[in-house]
């Protein structure tokens, strides 16, 4: 999966979908996941960093990515066409 190329995402972890004109902000994790997720990374990848960096368990993530997955689709910023 990917993020859509017109999205921008700030340091801060500020989302903006220039298409749609929706925002929204994700939190520190999100934040990275979507920025793994724009330089292209895996889902192994990004499990290996997230559960290396912060105090989750494998089925939480795994859980917590899939859920997270969903409400980016939802706001359109993942591309679906790989």
């Amino acid at each position: 999966m990917k993020i859509k190329n017109n999205v921008a995402v700030s340091n801060s972890g500020f989302v903006f979908n220039s298409n749609s004109g929706e925002f929204f902000s994700a939190n520190p994790i999100g934040t990275e996941i979507i920025n793994s997720l724009k330089e292209n990374k895996c889902f192994e990848e990004i499990k290996t960093m997230i559960i290396s960096k912060y105090n989750i368990d494998e089925a939480t993530f795994e859980k917590d990515f899939y859920d997270f997955l969903s409400v980016l689709n939802n706001y359109s910023i993942t591309d679906n066409n790989d």
